[in-house]
């Protein structure tokens, strides 16, 4: 068991690993990525899209390894699967009651895709691998600058749409009768989700995106009503995740999305134990 742990939780070189330009680019993209997934969360728990954020990771996981076998650039398979599967979502799985068929139905289709284009792929077996768990070698100058595009544009779509769309996840039935444009900013909404998706794919793979995507909203909800203070909250959590799951995958050598998770949770208990702690003593 200790020498598991000491293989888990190995510190030998991580000061010369953290001037590797490699991790550098990498801490640079978490921290960018950490800013637009803790803006993204608490909208998508308050939303109850949860497993659509799920749908959208398969789908792509799908156009990553739709790239993968093409010899195109991974990050604009997963871009381009990602936003098909929010359109797709948007479309067809509005209403609450249609939404979670609608996803399992195309998450079914597009992970049965996307293991059969990863089987025909005949390249390296890590590439295969990093789509699915992550991988910081796989974090380039090319995944940033996707990542730059991605994030201006999901924030200052954000910055315009926030008050309606935070109105239109509180209270829906209010807000359609207040005139809100509800159908379209859901769609909007799931394409923007579809667009953080797939930078978190390459990063922490397909299989843990509900840990950046999910995990720090669903956090910061439980020690918080207000909505700006559960952004920032959210936001300091999916760094601290994303960035410490880096450092602590670095001397071991193993993918982070394992170190991105637990600590995700990790932070998620804790945050729940305070809420408690909260109510209980209000009711006291």
């Amino acid at each position: 068991m200790s020498e598991l742990l000491g293989r888990l939780f190995s510190f030998e070189d991580i000061g010369e690993l953290l001037g590797v330009p490699f991790v550098q680019t990498a801490l640079i993209a978490c921290a960018v990525l950490g800013v637009v997934a803790g803006v993204l969360a608490p909208l998508i728990v308050s939303r109850g899209m949860s497993f659509a954020v799920h749908g959208t990771a398969e789908l792509s996981f799908t156009g990553g390894a739709a790239a993968l076998l093409a010899g195109v650039a991974v990050q604009y398979g997963a871009v381009l699967g990602a936003v098909v599967a929010a359109v797709v979502f948007g479309v067809l799985g509005l209403r609450q009651r249609e939404r979670d068929a609608v996803i399992g139905v195309v998450l079914a289709f597009g992970l049965g895709l996307g293991v059969l284009m990863l089987s025909l792929y005949e390249g390296r077996a890590s590439n295969k691998f990093g789509l699915l768990t992550g991988s910081v070698v796989a974090i380039d100058t090319a995944n940033i600058a996707v990542l730059s595009v991605v994030t201006v544009l999901v924030i200052a779509t954000l910055a315009v749409l926030y008050r309606p769309l935070l109105f239109a996840s509180t209270d829906p039935d209010v807000a359609v009768a207040r005139g809100v444009p509800v159908r379209m900013l859901s769609l909007v909404f799931s394409v923007l989700i579809g667009l953080t998706t797939a930078l978190v794919v390459p990063i922490v793979g397909a299989i843990l995106v509900l840990t950046v995507m999910i995990t720090p909203g669903a956090a910061a909800a439980r020690v918080t009503a207000n909505p700006v203070l559960a952004t920032v909250l959210a936001v300091v959590f999916a760094e601290t995740a994303l960035l410490g799951g880096i450092v602590l995958s670095l001397a071991p050598g193993l993918p982070i999305s394992g170190y991105v998770a637990a600590i995700a949770f990790l932070i998620y208990v804790v945050c729940r134990l305070v809420g408690s702690r909260r109510r209980a003593v209000s009711v006291a």
